[in-house]
């Protein structure tokens, strides 16, 4: 999936910076929430349908 970023980076996570708000082919989200993830990974069953999750384990939701 691509995605363009916007806005400066509100916090970092595993050293990378977290963008406040990303746009994708299916709309604008904004950063909710880090993931909760083990050595497996991270599950997929904690989403809900209007959110998507980009690596690294960073959760957004679909923005109004």
């Amino acid at each position: 999936m691509e995605s363009s970023k916007s806005g400066h980076a509100i916090t970092s996570h595993m050293g990378r910076p977290v963008a406040p708000a990303i746009t994708n082919e299916q709309g604008s989200y904004v950063f909710d929430r880090v993931a909760e993830c083990n050595e497996d990974g991270c599950p997929l069953d904690q989403l809900q349908s209007n959110e998507i999750m980009i690596h690294p384990g960073l959760i957004y939701r679909q923005g109004s």
